[in-house]
């Protein structure tokens, strides 16, 4: 039997993403977030999150790709790592797609160390269209996880 995943299919830029459904808690609208001081470069900021605080990372600016203008379909993904939530800005999310063991090429050997650790393979759909699939529990070091959770403590104080 074939083994199948299901995936939000997501954009930044022009390039499609995709990342297990599983992981995914809820996709909403974006919101603008409120800025912390002495935060890294990729964290917009905070945002009340069903009553949470939850801090809010533009993975863009966490991929170093270009671009940050907000449209009616940017959206936040929010997954939970370790008991908390975080919500990761992307440009639209268009759908969830159910990709096949099969469709999936390991990481190429162009892509670097650093990035390895968070593209999990490249999903291959019909001839021509490719989507980098991204395991967003890996895409932040644990010294960002760290510098994240201490922005958490810091704003319940």
């Amino acid at each position: 039997m074939l083994a199948e995943n299901q995936y939000v299919i997501f954009n930044l830029n022009s390039e499609e993403f995709g990342i297990d459904i599983m992981n995914v808690k809820e996709i909403i609208p974006y919101q603008e977030s409120v800025n912390v001081p002495n935060t890294p470069e990729f964290v917009e900021g905070i945002i009340n999150y069903r009553g949470k605080v939850i801090p809010i990372i533009n993975l863009k600016k966490r991929l170093n790709l270009s671009g940050s203008e907000i449209t009616k379909d940017t959206r936040i993904i929010v997954i939970t790592f370790d008991d908390k939530d975080v919500g990761f800005v992307v440009d639209e999310a268009s759908q969830t797609m159910v990709i096949e063991d099969e469709q999936i090429d390991p990481t190429p050997d162009i892509i670097s160390e650093v990035d390895r650790r968070f593209i999990t393979g490249v999903g291959k759909i019909g001839e021509e269209r490719l989507l980098i699939l991204l395991d967003l529990h890996n895409i932040l070091t644990d010294e960002e996880k760290q510098q994240i959770e201490k922005m958490e403590i810091e704003q319940e104080v």
